[in-house]
């Protein structure tokens, strides 16, 4: 990652007729420089978000934190992708015999779950489609929106962002369902599901791991740091610490937050629902709230 950075032209006052735009707010939090924003991942994804803050009036500043790697053992999610496209009843159970007297005894998949576009891409690498009476469930906007651009139909996305609101959403008859995760990913999904009496079978589809552990001295300081998974979290204690006092974490739900809290951090900013958008709109709004002066580079 490049250190340095184009100066900021001077931003003028906006006229007393004129409302504030989102990018007024965000350059006049920090006195006449955009806010520094530390975006934790690179690839697609990093140019994706750092556009969205740019568009806000932030600097982003890509800093790979953590990366995506294959599952160590791939043979179960394989196993599993093979069920996909097994024939079972419309109601779950196995289906009726074939013609020959032969009688599946696996249970095709009525519903995926996914918590991540990782998750998404990993099983797109696998599979060319999904059969068209499988089902589809993202636990937000922007895990749907990778599941679009892979050419699946979305059938469910809860109202509350997050693994227990998905675990709330599902239908009473969903199993069996299909939940590739991450090789470190909490079990809240799982457990969830199984409490309320829904089959599960929980699949590592990829590891998420670090992307070194050599200390990472920002300058100038950020002046909020987005984290959007609790590994994210655990980079940032280990590679980030101290921060600047005045640097804002800024958590992308709830669960995050616990994670982050966890991994001895504080959290400045929980977004109102999980997307990268609603993280950004709500470190605005923190930093409009909480003015700060300009920091020299």
């Amino acid at each position: 990652m490049s250190r340095g950075r184009t100066p900021p032209a001077p931003v003028s006052p906006p006229r007393r007729s004129r409302t504030a735009t989102t990018d007024d707010t965000a350059r006049n939090a920090a006195g006449a420089r955009p806010p520094v924003v530390l975006v934790p991942r690179g690839g697609a994804w990093g140019e994706e978000v750092a556009a969205a803050a740019r568009a806000r009036g932030f600097d982003p500043r890509i800093v790979p934190l953590i990366t995506d790697a294959p599952a160590a053992d791939s043979d179960a999610l394989d196993a599993a992708l093979a069920r996909l496209g097994h024939p079972g009843g419309a109601d779950g159970r196995p289906a009726p015999p074939a013609a020959d007297g032969s009688v599946p005894d696996v249970v095709g998949y009525r519903w995926v779950v996914v918590t991540s576009a990782t998750a998404v891409r990993a099983l797109a690498g696998r599979v060319s489609s999904l059969p068209s009476d499988v089902r589809v469930a993202t636990v937000g906007d922007a895990t749907a929106r990778a599941a679009r651009a892979a050419g699946w139909r979305v059938d469910l996305v809860p109202s509350e962002h997050s693994a227990a609101g998905l675990v709330q959403a599902m239908p009473d008859d969903a199993g069996p369902v299909l939940f590739p995760r991450s090789e470190i990913a909490a079990p809240t999904l799982v457990n969830g599901l199984r409490g309320r009496g829904i089959d599960v079978d929980d699949v590592v589809a990829y590891r998420t791991v670090g992307t070194g552990s050599d200390p990472i001295a920002l300058d100038p300081p950020a002046d909020a740091v987005l984290v959007t998974s609790g590994s994210v979290a655990r980079q940032v204690a280990v590679r980030l610490t101290p921060l600047d006092p005045r640097t804002r974490i800024a958590c992308i739900g709830p669960g995050t937050a616990d994670a982050t809290r966890a991994a001895g951090l504080p959290v400045h900013v929980v977004a109102r629902s999980r997307s990268t958008e609603a993280l950004l709109d709500a470190v605005v709004e923190t930093l409009h709230l909480t003015p700060r002066p300009g920091r020299s580079s």
